[in-house]
């Protein structure tokens, strides 16, 4: 019996923000209907971060809409953000002068950032 699933991912990669500070953001669409959370967003007071996030749900739709191959969206409040998860990516080290010769390390940190999307079920 094979078992259909509506679970649907999208990802970005190498975000140049820290992963602390995405999950701020992450945390505060999480469990939100997919509308609802573009709304979020759209009137969040961290503008950089939150475009990053309006470009995965875009793409999160887009793969719904795909995998569905329903491109007009008529149950579309039954759609919300199942999980996000922001992990650290790769880290730049550069160096800072101090005085009398020594350095401090600084890490520019980067983040990956999974999200999926699911159809709530009708109660």
């Amino acid at each position: 019996m094979k078992q259909e699933t509506n679970i649907v991912s999208a990802s970005l990669n190498g975000i140049r923000n820290s992963p602390r500070k995405m999950r701020l953001i992450a945390n505060l669409i999480k469990n939100k209907e997919i509308y609802l959370a573009l709304d979020l967003l759209t009137y969040s007071k961290k503008k950089k971060i939150s475009l990053i996030f309006k470009k995965l749900l875009f793409s999160l739709l887009s793969n719904w809409k795909i995998k569905h191959n329903q491109y007009n969206l008529e149950h579309k409040e039954f759609l919300y953000i199942k999980e996000i998860r922001v992990n650290q990516g790769k880290t730049l080290k550069r160096l800072r002068p101090i005085p009398q010769g020594r350095g401090h390390r600084i890490r520019k940190r980067s983040s990956n950032i999974i999200a999926f999307l699911d159809k709530k079920r009708k109660i």
